[in-house]
């Protein structure tokens, strides 16, 4: 049921290279980062999480951005994204030719301090300055509020809590914002009620949500946003990653088995999920174990012929 062109019912972000990486104890080759990405551009993605313009002493997996980056593939209609979380990564992303930055404001201060040295309060400040630069040199500006739905030093985060955040980080006029389940603790309840009241403080961005699948709820988390509104979905080409500054913050839902259950539902993606079953398939050969990722295990459903 892959639709190569055409229009499409939902956007997938790809965020393996990144996010997906950013968690492996093994450092991957930048030529293995750049053929993710070229295998992910083959399959269709369109929005792909190249790299992280991080100091490398912090996360030492994407130390290569720039060398990434000059690797990519130039498709037409290919958005590469890259996560900065200040002035000198953003000068970093300008410099490196990305097409969108994404900056991360914390949902609480104790994890916001582990994460960025900062705490909640002044990481708005920071999206306010760099989303103002960014927009300046007419890059693409998303903002992810992680750990929306809980954090693994604070316990609950209350959904008025990260609503207060939207009101905050779209007085910078932000294309995008996107709610990250940093630990994979959200229930679809949650999402509903946190995607809703979003939508309503904030009509003009497009919403994300980004989710774990830590604890079993990330597919059923997903299609709860997708029925409160939700245009993008987060996901990572073998169920790979984490955040190396929370415990225990496993697995991203995988975006082979996102797509099985999206096509089965007759939502046009533009992306052949066979081809990224198999580019999570080698992904753990490169790892040098198995990927979460289910689809590679028990194959398509129906089987071709």
């Amino acid at each position: 049921m892959w639709h190569s062109e055409g229009p499409v019912d939902l956007t997938l972000l790809e965020v393996a290279p990144r996010d997906g990486l950013q968690n492996e104890p093994e450092i991957v080759s930048t030529d293995d980062k750049v053929r993710v990405i070229e295998r992910s551009v083959g399959a269709g993605l369109r929005r792909i999480e190249a790299v992280s313009f991080v100091h490398p002493q912090r996360v030492p997996q994407m130390a290569d951005a720039e060398a990434v980056m000059a690797g990519v593939p130039r498709a037409a209609g290919v958005s590469y994204a890259g996560l900065i979380f200040n002035d000198r990564g953003l000068d970093r992303a300008l410099a490196a030719g990305v097409d969108e930055v994404n900056v991360v404001v914390v949902a609480t201060d104790t994890l916001s301090h582990r994460n960025q040295g900062c705490s909640s309060a002044e990481g708005v400040v920071r999206w306010l300055g760099l989303a103002r630069r960014a927009a300046e040199a007419g890059v693409r500006r998303t903002v992810t509020i992680a750990a929306a739905f809980g954090c693994p030093f604070e316990g609950e985060v209350a959904t008025s809590a990260v609503l207060e955040l939207v009101r905050q980080v779209a007085q910078a006029g932000p294309e995008e914002i996107a709610f990250a389940d940093t630990i994979g603790v959200g229930t679809p309840d949650r999402v509903r009620a946190l995607v809703t009241g979003a939508r309503a403080l904030a009509p003009a961005p497009i919403l994300r949500c980004h989710f774990h699948n830590t604890r079993n709820t990330g597919y059923a988390n997903a299609v709860a946003a997708l029925d409160a509104g939700v245009q993008v979905l987060d996901a990572s080409t073998g169920g790979i990653g984490g955040c190396p500054f929370a415990p225990n913050a496993t697995g991203n839902i995988a975006t082979e088995d996102l797509l099985y259950m999206l096509h089965r539902m007759g939502i046009r993606t533009g992306i052949d999920s066979r081809a990224v079953s198999e580019t999570g398939t080698w992904l753990g050969q490169v790892l040098g174990r198995p990927v979460p990722a289910l689809l590679g295990r028990a194959g398509p459903f129906p089987a071709p012929v």
